[in-house]
């Protein structure tokens, strides 16, 4: 019996590419609802009344929500292909650890970059060039945070660097200069159709943070 899988996201959202990634490393045919977060359908109120916020994973009608519960649904769900999860307990819970760090920094931290100016700004681009070193050492001389192939922690923090651009353009600062292990990284996963076919292009994210920074008045 063919499954209902359906997605609901919005296209400049790490979070949402994230779950994309998931899928095509899966496999899974899916449909793609694109939401205006300004004007949410309802749909996402009704399979998301609490946080009212995307990517919602809709499985034969039975909601989905918070995208690293999706990963790890989509991967519990379909294993039989391209795992995402270590098969180790011990190395689940570090996976599980380093995508919780990730949640917990990259995108309040670059949200204050592309967002904001003056010290606030300065305080931001170190706290995410200390973040970001802390990626890179714990991905080591690893081909992927998975080891061999993608894993957990690749898919939750390679859609970030579609926003990379953003951050280097509005913090004035590169990235790649202060961590080109993790750069090199980043390319290597872009290598995949999986995810070069699920990231937004940087140049259409960087348009999209200027034209909220006019919005919001931000100068």
């Amino acid at each position: 019996m063919a499954e209902n899988v359906v997605l609901l996201g919005f296209w400049p959202s790490s979070f949402a590419m994230r779950v994309k990634i998931a899928l095509a490393e899966k496999g899974i045919k899916y449909e793609s609802k694109e939401e205006n977060l300004f004007d949410k359908s309802p749909l996402l109120l009704e399979m998301n009344p609490v946080d009212k916020k995307i990517p919602v994973l809709i499985h034969d009608g039975k909601p989905i929500c918070e995208s690293l519960i999706i990963i790890q649904y989509i991967d519990e769900v379909w294993h039989h292909k391209s795992p995402l999860m270590p098969s180790d307990p011990y190395l689940r819970s570090q996976a599980r650890f380093w995508a919780d760090y990730v949640d917990k920094n990259i995108y309040g931290i670059g949200k204050r970059i592309w967002s904001g100016k003056g010290e606030d700004q300065e305080a931001a681009k170190k706290e995410m060039i200390g973040f970001l070193k802390n990626m890179e050492a714990e991905l080591g001389d690893k081909h992927f945070f998975g080891g061999e192939s993608i894993g957990f922690v690749d898919v939750a923090l390679v859609p970030f660097t579609t926003w990379f651009y953003t951050y280097e353009t509005f913090g004035n600062f590169s990235i790649e200069a202060e961590c080109p292990k993790l750069i090199a990284w980043a390319k290597r996963c872009s290598q995949k159709q999986s995810v070069s076919a699920s990231l937004a292009d940087p140049h259409d994210i960087y348009a999209f943070a200027l034209g909220l920074r006019m919005k919001y008045g931000i100068q």
